[in-house]
């Protein structure tokens, strides 16, 4: 009798991720390491701050850590649209690939930043690029929502990402003298953030939105704190206090509703977490860091960031090194 095996061998196992080097990298490791990026700048801005050598060398250090990471990962993800240009219409098409992708071009603005004190026309070439890359990213998301379905058309926390990301280019563009390019960045990015505010405001009362996308939340506080640092550099001493006052108000509310906020447990959307964290200790540092107690409390909302971030971190890159992160935020694969 003829053995069945030989002639109908049973059919291979599926595979989840298409073979090949980087094919379904997911963007979702970007939030973690903008989040790294701004714990390294806080630690660089608290060792001015209180003129430690060992403090900003420690800093320094991180700061390269941090800049090689992230040039592996945009290495990493971008080999799926040079691969697929359609790839990107992809990952735009879901909230954490959206997230993701805006998250990647941010940190380039924050490693601009970095490159400040050791190439300044370097830091200039790479903010650049990041301006121009974030305004295509938001003609792009336009685009992707108008032609959607209707319900997702609604306002997001990751909308700061996309539309009021360039409030980080002062960072780097203030340092190098454009001081009155930055003010108009400010105040174009404060209306726009406003808008958003307002709007997502009347969404979560008319709707409480599902427990795993809650951590996106946290993203809110991102703006008043960067308007805080930003005018605090300007020189702008009202406009300073009244986004740092915002700032630590949207910082309570959410620690008063953090039960509520992480009740699905960790997820990779906890990255949205870390980068708020840590620009909200930086503008407590920039707006009150010459008195006694705001070097404290920066300290301890950047102790606190740390804390928070690089755990965060090491667990998305684990996931992503295991190959779950990829299927865990839907992301596009080439």
């Amino acid at each position: 009798m003829t053995d069945p095996k030989r002639h109908f061998p049973p059919p291979p196992p599926l595979v989840a991720n298409p073979p090949g080097l980087w094919r379904r990298t997911p963007p979702a490791i970007f939030p973690p390491v903008m989040g790294l990026f701004g714990v390294a700048l806080g630690w660089r801005l608290m060792g001015e701050k209180l003129a430690s050598g060992p403090i900003l060398a420690l800093a320094e250090a991180a700061l390269g850590a941090v800049a090689l990471l992230y040039v592996f990962c945009a290495i990493a993800w971008a080999a799926k649209p040079l691969r697929r240009p359609g790839a990107l219409i992809d990952e735009l098409q879901v909230l954490p690939g959206r997230a993701g992708v805006a998250a990647g071009v941010l940190s380039l603005s924050l490693l601009a930043a970095v490159m400040v004190p050791y190439a300044p026309g370097l830091a200039l070439v790479i903010i650049s690029a990041s301006t121009v890359l974030l305004l295509g990213l938001g003609a792009l998301v336009l685009s992707v929502l108008a032609r959607g379905p209707q319900e997702g058309r609604v306002v997001t926390p990751v909308f700061h990402l996309v539309f009021v990301g360039h409030i980080l280019s002062p960072l780097t563009l203030i340092p190098l003298g454009y001081t009155q390019l930055s003010a108009g960045v400010l105040v174009a990015t404060a209306g726009v953030a406003l808008l958003i505010w307002a709007a997502s405001a009347v969404q979560l009362w008319r709707r409480v939105p599902p427990a795993p996308l809650r951590p996106l939340l946290a993203i809110h506080l991102a703006p008043a704190s960067l308007g805080a640092s930003v005018s605090a550099l300007l020189g702008w001493g009202g406009w300073a206090m009244a986004f740092g006052a915002l700032a630590l108000a949207i910082l309570l509310a959410l620690a008063a509703s953090g039960r509520w906020l992480l009740a699905a447990g960790f997820s990779p959307l906890w990255g949205a977490l870390t980068f708020p964290l840590a620009a909200c200790a930086g503008a407590v540092l920039y707006v009150w860091g010459t008195s006694t107690t705001g070097l404290v409390l920066g300290a301890a909302l950047l102790l606190g960031a740390t804390a928070l971030t690089v755990p965060v971190a090491i667990k998305v890159m684990q996931a992503w090194a295991k190959g779950g992160l990829a299927a865990k935020t839907n992301a596009a694969s080439v």
